[in-house]
């Protein structure tokens, strides 16, 4: 078996477009019907706002691989100088079930969230070619957010990016990539940030909605943190994206507040697989709000995994361990 570590996986390094094109690949292998993806379960004791998750799955297609991701959130962990998320990602042959690869790391899991959200992201902006100015707003900027301001820049690259960002705890400049520092505005508030942003990405640990004013027209609203709008937001959505209406229409995401208060449905949102595959942007009017909100799927997890897994393979990377 190889044991990759975070080391392991800076040293491979992050390929934004080819990450895109995993989950590109995803989507379809998805709309193709050859995956496997039981609901997760979430492992809670003690105080409940603390949670990990199991999330296996298996993948089709080209990628061909099954395993699990057992992924621990505990956003006391911030105050104790500690990172918020921790995870171990397991692969599987698929024909054998035999084990080939053990990442020990977070970073796996926050490239597949980063790259999630890239791909709708890339989808918005090929239908807006003539937008070379861009006003981006980022709330949160832990781990996701830094990886998705670094995806940022490469999906948007050559565009003019007026990027503002805003944390509670106050945003760590040095974790802004030097050729983006001079594109970045730190806000005082979150709302300095959000105003006016064609693109605006929450990556908090907010645990109730505060984001309570009309978008910008034609503006993508990435959900990443699922917990930050109000129920009302969704009266100026003009279509609601969601990975999975089962996973996230639970666990108090603004998806299920919005099904619960204002009677939003599974049939009133779209699915990324059917964004993607059937070009659901395509016809949408240019004024036209999108909101994406996405709970995680264990099939992108996989995928990406196994995508590092051959690459480190062909780097040499990682330690391999005896049986």
């Amino acid at each position: 078996m190889l044991y990759l570590n975070k080391d392991a996986i800076e040293y491979i390094g992050i390929q934004w477009k080819k990450q895109l094109g995993v989950i590109r690949d995803t989507l379809h292998v998805m709309k193709d019907a050859d995956v496997a993806q039981p609901v997760k379960p979430y492992l809670r004791y003690r105080n409940v706002i603390n949670r990990i998750i199991a999330m296996p799955a298996y993948v089709g297609g080209n990628i061909s691989m099954a395993g699990i991701k057992w992924i621990a959130s505990f956003p006391g962990n911030l105050k104790k100088g500690l990172q918020r998320a921790h995870s171990v990602t397991i692969l599987n042959e698929a024909d054998t079930g035999i084990p080939l690869c053990i990442f020990n790391t977070a970073l796996i899991s926050g490239i597949r969230t980063a790259a999630v959200s890239g791909v709708l992201l890339d989808e918005y902006l090929q239908l807006r070619p003539m937008k070379n100015k861009l006003r981006i707003g980022i709330t949160g900027f832990g781990p996701i957010g830094q990886l998705h301001l670094q995806m940022l820049g490469a999906v948007a690259e050559g565009r003019e990016l007026d990027i503002r960002i805003f944390d509670l705890q106050g945003v760590d400049e040095t974790r802004i990539p030097t050729h983006l520092k001079d594109k970045v505005t730190i806000s005082d508030n979150w709302e300095a940030a959000y105003e006016n942003a064609d693109i605006f990405i929450t990556c908090t640990v907010s645990a109730k909605p505060y984001v309570n004013l009309p978008p910008k027209p034609g503006s993508l609203q990435l959900n990443v943190s699922l917990r930050d709008y109000v129920p009302a937001y969704r009266n100026w959505v003009n279509m609601i994206v969601v990975d999975d209406w089962e996973e996230v229409c639970r666990e108090n995401t603004d998806i299920e507040n919005m099904h619960r208060t204002t009677g939003l449905g599974e049939s009133d949102t779209v699915t990324l697989t059917n964004v993607i595959c059937d070009h659901l942007l395509d016809n949408l009017d240019p004024e036209s709000v999108i909101m994406f909100n996405p709970m995680g799927m264990a099939v992108f997890d996989i995928a990406i995994a196994s995508h590092y897994y051959h690459l480190a393979m062909e780097q040499k990377a990682g330690v391999l361990l005896e049986d």
